[in-house]
């Protein structure tokens, strides 16, 4: 009974979520940030905010990185979504999520939820996409999300033609279950990730159609796009509980966030997620921009990935070593971050249930002597080390910092080299390209310390840049995952240790979110996955 118990509570706090929506303003129980005002904001109006190339058309399954992902999000509703503040689920298009066992599932939908091309959510919308998304045919990023459901095995295996989970089953318009190979206690939790929003009739009609003009059932609906911007309006039937305040909401592409960051100076660009290197030293910004500036923990991670496609980082655990004991993390966070980001120790930040940030142990410690013992008994690397960025990230200084604490410590050369932008990065990635080392980052899909080692490093997940193969690791996810409470974060713990022993990646430091914004704008919330809440943003 554990199981429902919990779960009925996550239902009643959709009552209330709900009713505080309605008289607050729909900011989804989050504190207010814009100007130090709780007032419900002007209705209306247009604001730009700085966005970026995602890397894939905007398909729900399909947008596994933060370009692509913010504006999924704010076009999408899914089954739960969360708290501004708390990151506690809140049902959205769910009416109640129940099991007995946290291996059968009843899904129970509200209705008369729309589309924005007017037709209703139903369950099949649910049940469709998941099993698209999860068909290796199909060949989703999102593919991995779905591990847990029985039947995906069967159909997500390279080759296989099947179409249809087992563990899916519509019972009427508005109902449908989920049966899971094993427990999964915190499932619910999982299921206002992107990749589990529904998908319209419209979209299995004709799915090139869609990825041009996508549909979603969220808060803001798809008007246009083209290089340089992806523009949204107000989705007037929307009846969930995050109504949007302002009419039309535009990202706008930039591939430098330092222009970013003097146009939302100048008023020209509403809000940006980006405050270059050059700004937080001295706390520059805070001159520019007074009180239209946030710093906020939220559930973000960043780290280097030593490159699979680089034999000698791949085959080499003590060279592995000592590059992450080389690395100066407290003396980088001070002076180019001006400490707006935590030197990390492990895999997950603190304000994720569970995290502990002790499973890189000594690695993650500047030791130069202790570095250049590793890297001699290693045998070296030969060659140039390079570290890859993307350079529509505020990514160049830092990663040249990391690159002259290496070549200090362990008188390697090492280059730091950019790629034009993040989806050519992601492109490169995908296509194994890049040797040497290359940046990698997470922003939490939902509130569990599992979404930080699962969909990075479980074997065979779209977001495994690394490559790494363990079964170890993935056993004990399951374990973890059939598990409650502070039994399961023990065994989290422990999958995250093994990440210590092999460094597949290395942590670096767990970035606050820093955002600016122009004076046009108010109620500005940044939710604790480090995104804005695109609903309660409003017009001054």
């Amino acid at each position: 009974m554990r199981g429902r118990t919990r779960l009925m509570a996550v239902a009643g706090m959709s009552a209330i979520a709900v009713i505080a929506a309605a008289c607050g303003g729909g900011d989804g129980g989050g504190d207010t940030a814009g100007g130090g005002t709780d007032e419900p904001g002007k209705q209306g109006g247009e604001i730009v905010i700085r966005g970026c190339t995602p890397e894939n058309p905007l398909v729900p399954g399909n947008t596994s990185e933060t370009c692509g992902g913010d504006q999924v999000d704010a076009m999408t509703a899914k089954l739960v979504e969360y708290d501004t503040e708390t990151a506690e689920p809140i049902m959205d298009l769910a009416e109640s999520i129940e099991t007995e066992d946290n291996q059968n599932f009843t899904v129970t939908l509200q209705q008369g939820r729309l589309f924005h091309d007017g037709t209703e959510v139903k369950a099949h919308n649910f049940v469709d996409a998941w099993n698209y998304t999860t068909a290796a045919k199909n060949g989703q990023a999102g593919s991995y999300f779905f591990g847990a459901i029985e039947g995906a095995a069967e159909i997500s295996a390279e080759g296989a033609e099947g179409e249809e989970m087992s563990g899916l089953e519509v019972v009427d318009d508005y109902t449908f279950t989920i049966r899971t190979t094993e427990k999964v206690s915190n499932l619910p939790v999982r299921l206002g990730y992107s990749a589990f929003a529904p998908l319209p009739d419209a979209f299995f009609d004709d799915p090139e159609a869609f990825e041009e003009n996508p549909i979603g059932a969220g808060p803001f609906k798809f008007v246009s796009k083209s290089t340089s911007e992806f523009v949204y309006e107000k989705f007037a039937d929307y009846d969930g509980p995050s109504p949007a305040h302002v009419d039309k909401l535009t990202f706008r592409v930039y591939t430098d966030p330092k222009t970013a960051y003097t146009d939302t100076v100048a008023g020209n660009l509403d809000y940006t997620n980006e405050i270059p290197q050059e700004y937080l030293i001295g706390e520059a910004y805070k001159a520019d921009l007074s009180d239209r500036a946030l710093v906020k923990p939220t559930g973000r991670f960043a780290g280097i990935v030593f490159s699979p496609n680089d034999p000698q980082l791949k085959e080499n655990l003590q060279l592995r070593q000592a590059l992450s004991k080389a690395i100066d993390r407290e003396q980088i966070a001070e002076t180019i971050f001006n400490g707006t980001v935590t030197p990390a120790h492990g895999w997950a930040p603190d304000v994720v249930d569970g995290a502990t940030d002790e499973a890189c142990g000594e690695y993650c410690d500047f030791d130069p002597e202790g570095a250049k013992a590793l890297y001699e008994e290693s045998g070296g690397y030969d060659g140039t080390l390079t570290l890859t960025v993307n350079a529509d990230g505020a990514h160049t200084e830092w990663a040249t910092a990391v690159c002259n604490s290496i070549q200090n410590t362990l008188e390697l050369e090492c280059l730091m080299q950019t790629t034009p932008d993040f989806a050519t990065f992601n492109k490169q990635i995908d296509a194994g390209e890049i040797q040497g080392m290359f940046r990698t980052g997470w922003q939490a899909d939902y509130p569990s310390i599992e979404n930080f080692l699962a969909p990075i490093y479980g074997t065979g997940a779209d977001s495994n840049w690394s490559q790494y193969n363990n079964p170890d690791f993935d056993q004990k996810l399951t374990e973890a995952a059939s598990a409650e409470g502070d039994d399961a974060n023990a065994l989290y713990q422990e999958a995250e240790a093994m990440l210590g022993e092999d460094l597949p990646t290395t942590p670096l430091w767990y970035p606050s979110t820093v955002v600016g914004w122009s004076d046009n704008v108010e109620n500005v919330n940044i939710n604790v996955f480090g995104v804005l809440d695109f609903s309660a943003i409003s017009v001054k």
